[in-house]
């Protein structure tokens, strides 16, 4: 027996051939005129969903060298003949523009090319899981509803909570020092993040998946990046492991390591332009991943040791009174997939730090006072899986490693 959708059908006077699809793959059923379901196959859809029962025999010119003669075909679901987009792009056959594609997601998700895509997700972050379960992670289900931004910055959705303003999480980043305070230890999040940017580019949504985890009794950042390296070789060893027949080589460790000064002044060599002092342009994070891939022969490279003034408020500064923090962003070929810190959690030089952003400590008084009462040196990362995978897959927009993506435009389906 096999079950799935119509995924092609050619009809003959005397014959017909229905390639049904599932997540197994493709399977030919071949119907001739003497067959007492040739009626039944002959006013089949494209995409209806079929059961068919019968007797598999050997083809090599089929699909998996065998095709299905069969007794009964049940057709469970019709499909309306006029399909809204095509499932199946036939030779030169240009792919429907992303808007239109989006809009009839369920029918895009059918191509097996767009399955492949979660299924290398879901390998992926088996690896990652692997690891955290390995070396004795806890993972937390933080809300996204707080009473505070999570982050500096008015990138925020703002939503009515009964009398009061609430804000969707740009990331769990308290809760996730807030485990460390709780004595946790070692935790990761998997979880929505929300981000109000009116940004169109190829790499920004305004709802995503994140990846975090914090862990505690760190001497820096650079114990941060060794623990995500090990995570992100694990992903790649069960993607390998998947044999989805994939061009992706395990990274050797360590990945190198620049300081965001010395990529500064490699860039400047190559003559790339420099539109910010203390932050790398989506040109500039290309150029770099060029290099160190010539250079290093590596995908990866994290730019460590940013400018407070791109550090968030609750990062440790290298030391007292540099005006450089213990930072950290992982690009992989091209394109930031991670930012990590360690995090300061002495309460007096977090309320100063506070302060010299200019904010307001009165909004942040719940968080600051996770660090009153103890809480171990600690650090960790908020990592974005989709764009692993769509540098993994080589897609061209992030859009495409998403579900059902979110953007300025988009909230539908």
């Amino acid at each position: 027996m096999i079950q799935g959708f119509v995924h092609a059908l050619r009809i003959q006077s005397k014959i017909i051939f229905v390639i049904v699809r599932n997540l197994k793959g493709l399977t030919q059923v071949v119907v001739t005129a003497d067959n007492a379901e040739f009626e039944t196959a002959k006013g089949l859809s494209l995409e209806s969903v079929i059961r068919v029962t019968g007797e598999m025999k050997e083809a090599p010119q089929a699909p998996g060298g065998s095709e299905m003669h069969p007794e009964k075909i049940e057709v469970l679901s019709k499909a309306n003949p006029e399909l809204p987009i095509p499932v199946v792009v036939k030779g030169n056959d240009e792919e429907t523009e992303a808007p239109t594609r989006f809009d009839y997601r369920w029918l895009d998700l059918r191509k097996p090319e767009k399955t492949k895509i979660f299924k290398v997700w879901t390998e992926f972050e088996k690896g990652w899981r692997k690891y955290w379960d390995e070396n004795n992670f806890i993972q937390l289900y933080p809300p996204v509803l707080m009473s505070t931004p999570s982050e500096s910055g008015a990138e925020v959705f703002e939503v009515n909570y009964f009398d009061r303003k609430a804000y969707l999480a740009q990331s769990p980043q308290f809760y996730k020092q807030m485990a460390m305070a709780a004595g946790f230890e070692k935790v990761f999040m998997i979880g929505p993040v929300f981000r109000a940017e009116e940004s169109f580019t190829t790499r920004h949504m305004t709802e995503f998946t994140g990846w975090d985890f914090e862990i505690s009794y760190i001497e820096n950042h650079h114990n941060v990046m060794d623990a995500e390296e090990e995570m992100i070789v694990e992903g790649f060893k069960a993607l390998k492991e998947a044999q989805f027949h994939l061009e992706v080589e395990l990274p050797s460790r360590p990945f190198p390591r620049i300081t965001m000064l010395e990529a500064k002044k490699i860039l400047a060599g190559l003559g790339i332009a420099s539109e910010e002092e203390h932050d790398l342009s989506p040109e500039e994070e290309r150029a770099i991943s060029e290099y160190v891939l010539e250079e290093y022969k590596h995908e990866f490279v994290f730019i460590i040791d940013y400018h407070k003034s791109k550090s968030a408020f609750y990062h440790m500064r290298l030391e007292e009174g540099s005006d450089r923090s213990r930072r950290a962003d992982l690009l992989y070929r091209g394109i930031e997939v991670t930012t990590l810190a360690q995090r300061e959690h002495r309460s007096e030089i977090l309320e100063a730090q506070v302060k010299e952003k200019g904010m307001n400590l009165e909004p942040l008084k719940d968080y600051l006072n996770f660090f009153r009462y103890g809480c171990p040196p600690h650090g960790g990362a908020g990592i974005g899986p989709a764009r692993f995978i769509m540098k993994i897959l080589g897609l061209p927009n992030v859009r495409e490693a998403t579900y059902l993506p979110r953007d300025v435009k988009r909230l539908n389906p």
